[in-house]
């Protein structure tokens, strides 16, 4: 008995052993995966025009190491007009989408009412239609309020990417909330604009935090919608404004355009560096609970 006890106990190690080192070298090479193209971009931004240009070394390989693209970038007054206008853009579009997504995802999960049901699948399935088959129709609808050309036509359109989804996670928070808070609530005579001010928002607070999280990004890093909408660079925001001023037709200032990339990146991965607990939390609540 003890010895069947021991080759069992035995090839359970095992199997456990071999499944550690397949997850590890699965990490390994997702990390390689993806973080071979901001490397190289890094790379790329600390070079010289020269060895940029030079096809014969090595591309992975800094020789003379520089930081004027980024001075470039920085001092560019038009870069800080660029940055200027996607954090306008990002933060008033944050602000109303959440507004929006908790209110709705407030009354389809705890008002129910008939077809809530019907109405939240049929809001998460807006999400799934792609924004270059809205951009055409939206155009019209811009361009009849006068706000082609204009920060605030963004402002009115990026909702449409990150609404539907935000709301899908916030059903699914409140969702998770136990009906108890909801019964006794009621019964200390507490309205559903108190109970959602002063009861869900407080808990479900993880959740808001993972949707306000996934609005921030979609927003910085839209691109559709201001390539379309957008012409002139003192409405444009990074993501168009990097690449519409360093690319002239066939000549491409590489080095530029890597340093502005990065540094165009560098608040979202600023974001989920301090918040990914909060991230993880409430995209993975509504799952798990209710």
């Amino acid at each position: 008995m003890s010895a069947t006890i021991g080759r069992r106990s035995g090839s359970l190690r095992a199997e456990r052993r071999w499944a550690l080192w397949t997850a590890y070298i699965s990490l390994i090479i997702a990390c390689v995966i993806f973080l071979m193209p901001p490397v190289y971009m890094l790379i790329t931004s600390l070079k010289t025009n020269a060895d940029i240009a030079n096809l014969q070394g090595n591309p992975w390989i800094v020789t003379n190491p520089t930081l004027e693209h980024y001075r470039s970038i920085i001092g560019n007054p038009l870069f800080l007009t660029f940055f200027w206008n996607s954090i306008k853009v990002t933060v008033l579009t944050v602000v109303v989408s959440m507004v929006i997504s908790v209110l709705a995802a407030f009354a389809l999960a705890r008002m129910r009412f008939w077809g809530s049901q019907w109405l939240a699948t049929g809001v998460f399935l807006t999400y799934l239609v792609p924004d270059t088959l809205l951009f055409i129709p939206l155009y019209q609808i811009v361009g009849g309020l006068g706000l082609l050309n204009n920060t605030w036509g963004l402002v009115l359109v990026y909702p449409t990417l990150t609404v539907p989804f935000c709301t899908w996670i916030m059903i699914g928070y409140f969702a998770s909330i136990p009906k108890e808070l909801d019964e006794a609530a009621l019964i200390d005579g507490a309205s559903w604009p108190q109970m959602l001010i002063k009861i869900f928002i407080p808990v479900a607070l993880p959740g808001i935090i993972a949707a306000t999280i996934f609005a921030f990004t979609v927003s910085w890093a839209a691109f559709v919608y201001p390539t379309a909408f957008i012409t002139t660079p003192d409405q444009m925001p990074l993501t168009i404004g990097v690449v519409s001023t360093l690319v002239r037709g066939d000549t491409f200032a590489w080095g530029q355009i890597m340093a502005g990339a990065l540094l165009a990146a560098l608040p979202p991965v600023i974001v989920y560096a301090f918040l990914m607990d909060y991230y993880i939390a409430g995209l993975t609540a509504g799952a798990t609970k209710g």
